[in-house]
């Protein structure tokens, strides 16, 4: 992946866990880009082309989840320590596989999670997806 793109999707995603964490007031941008990565790194991983290292991107999702549904409940976007640990291991994984696949497999995992997010919307669930949700 180019450095610069690489760069400005890391600053984003660093960006919105940091905002997530610490910041007055989340956002749904600072939410949406922490999904991303996350599901991003969930194709990944299903493709086969990395590594779920610490074990923990069913924690991720679930986590990221409960956020938005505390959100749309209308509470703030915030994660619980467990949630924080779990989101941050995956984007740190994600972080480290942006830095070795190659451009082409990212564009390849950028279409395959949004086919499977328009599966989602279309009924169709595989047994471990938590929910897809607009914020």
């Amino acid at each position: 992946m180019p450095e610069a793109k690489r760069t400005h999707q890391l600053t984003r995603m660093w960006g919105g866990l940091s905002s997530i964490e610490r910041g007055a007031a989340p956002s749904t941008d600072d939410w949406r880009v922490c999904s991303d990565a996350v599901n991003l790194m969930e194709s990944l991983v299903t493709a086969g082309w990395v590594e779920d290292a610490q074990g923990l991107l069913a924690d991720a999702v679930r986590a990221l989840a409960l956020a938005g549904r505390r959100h749309l409940a209308g509470g703030a976007i915030r994660l619980d320590a467990a949630g924080i640990q779990a989101v941050r291991a995956v984007l740190e994984d994600y972080a480290a596989a942006l830095a070795q696949i190659d451009h082409r497999t990212m564009i390849y995992a950028h279409r395959a999670t949004e086919l499977r997010i328009r599966e989602i919307h279309q009924g169709r669930k595989r047994p471990h997806d938590v929910e897809v949700m607009a914020l």
